[in-house]
């Protein structure tokens, strides 16, 4: 295994859509887990393939006691509204405020084996499966900035502590 290189936002892989899955084999169990190591040495909860520059619709989140590898995902149902801060791999040194998403998701998608699954999420988790199938559409959290000022730049120990309090 290995960890990968995250691409960043002037990359247009990162604002294309992603091609389905239809082949499944143990390669594919085999980026899952390169992807689970790159995310985890960038202390992210989540990472779609776009991110590693792999226009495939794959992405990896892990976030409590959610761990998943999501195939071809897609938002069966969303329920409620809220507002959020997010920041992303791809994006180093920025956040933004105010970022708009489903309170609740239900995501159908398969597994590494080509199973299907569905993901119940609500809170933190609904956010971060919402951001990565974002990924897969060639879509960022900065399209949904409603207002510029939203945007803000981090410093490293503003990084830290962010991510520090989503850990918790």
């Amino acid at each position: 295994m290995g960890i990968q290189h995250i691409i960043t936002a002037e990359n247009p892989i990162l604002r294309q859509k992603a091609k389905k899955i239809h082949h499944f084999d143990p390669s594919l169990q085999k980026l899952a887990d390169e992807m689970f190591e790159t995310m985890h040495a960038a202390n992210g909860v989540g990472l779609a393939a776009p991110q590693i520059a792999k226009s495939i619709r794959l992405f990896v989140a892990e976030f409590e006691e959610n761990k998943v590898a999501l195939v071809n995902p897609e938002i069966v149902k969303a329920e409620g509204e809220t507002l959020g801060t997010e920041g992303c791999l791809s994006i180093p040194g920025y956040i933004g405020e105010n970022i708009r998403r489903a309170e609740k998701v239900v995501v159908k998608a398969l597994d590494v084996r080509g199973k299907p699954i569905k993901v119940k999420a609500e809170g933190w988790f609904a956010r971060v499966l919402q951001h990565e199938i974002d990924h897969l559409d060639g879509v960022l959290f900065l399209d949904r900035l409603d207002r510029p000022e939203d945007l803000h730049e981090v410093s490293d120990d503003e990084e830290q502590a962010l991510e520090e309090a989503v850990n918790q």
